[in-house]
């Protein structure tokens, strides 16, 4: 590759500073003597261990979920793909925060559907921890979504025409040729959907609130933390970058060899 102007090189340089000043500010004032301290408390476990649990549960339930819905777009007729992909991605890009509104509007007490869950079964996820789950699923999954599709147009079809040939039902041909050949594209949709819902933070604080050991995740716990112990914060958000850098190694040596390479 010829090399670029200097013009281009300087604002290629200047972007990797804007995108990475932010990460040493917070490295610089990260409490190193006392992190450990800090991240072993009470509050910052719970967010931890509550914060991975919903991430977890999310991913599972989007991999169900999602797996089906990316094969339905992939090969689903043109015009009909082409509007659902577009709702299916709308999380994608519309403010969280909206996101966890039309939840409450949907799921709420006296939402179109939660009312009906009140009445008959006296019950609600606002508030409560599914409240955290159904966020980050709502929030995350089209990140997985994208990643599955993306894989299915891309695969071989040679296999599977043949265990059609040899008289595979199409649910069969799907489980035991098409999945196994889409695996890292899966898996790397999964990591993704595990990372976004790990972070999320609007859609989670509108639907399910900010209640220590029930609803309060990391990203949530460092928000209340920062107005009153900033150095437990700055530790709190420390550590969830170097868990999310592990999340994102482990996906780019793993399930993405062409960007390791």
């Amino acid at each position: 590759m010829k090399r670029l102007p200097t013009a281009l090189t300087g604002l290629g340089a200047l972007g990797v500073a804007v995108i990475i000043a932010p990460l040493i500010a917070l490295a610089w004032a990260a409490p190193w003597d006392r992190i450990v301290s800090l991240l072993t408390t009470r509050t910052a476990l719970s967010a931890l261990g509550l914060s991975l649990g919903a991430a977890a549960l999310a991913t599972v339930f989007a991999l169900l979920l999602g797996v089906p819905l990316s094969a339905l777009l992939a090969n689903g007729e043109a015009r009909f793909a082409r509007y659902v992909r577009l709702l299916v991605v709308i999380p994608m890009v519309m403010p969280p925060v909206v996101i966890g509104t039309a939840l409450l509007t949907l799921l709420g007490r006296r939402g179109l559907l939660g009312q009906y869950l009140d009445a008959w079964f006296g019950w609600t996820p606002t508030y409560t921890f599914w409240a955290v789950v159904i966020a980050q699923l709502v929030v995350a999954m089209p990140f997985l979504v994208v990643s599955v599709e993306a894989a299915l147009r891309a695969r071989s079809i040679e296999a599977e025409e043949s265990a059609y040939t040899l008289g595979a039902s199409k649910l069969t041909t799907f489980l035991r040729i098409t999945l196994p050949e889409i695996r890292p594209g899966i898996f790397a949709g999964a990591v993704m959907c595990f990372a976004r819902a790990l972070g999320e933070f609007g859609a989670t604080v509108t639907f399910a609130g900010n209640v220590e050991g029930v609803t309060q995740t990391m990203p949530l716990a460092i928000y209340l933390s920062l107005q009153r112990d900033e150095e437990s914060a700055i530790a709190m958000a420390v550590g969830l970058v170097v868990l999310s850098v592990i999340v994102l190694i482990g996906m780019r040596s793993r399930w993405m060899p062409a960007i390791s390479s």
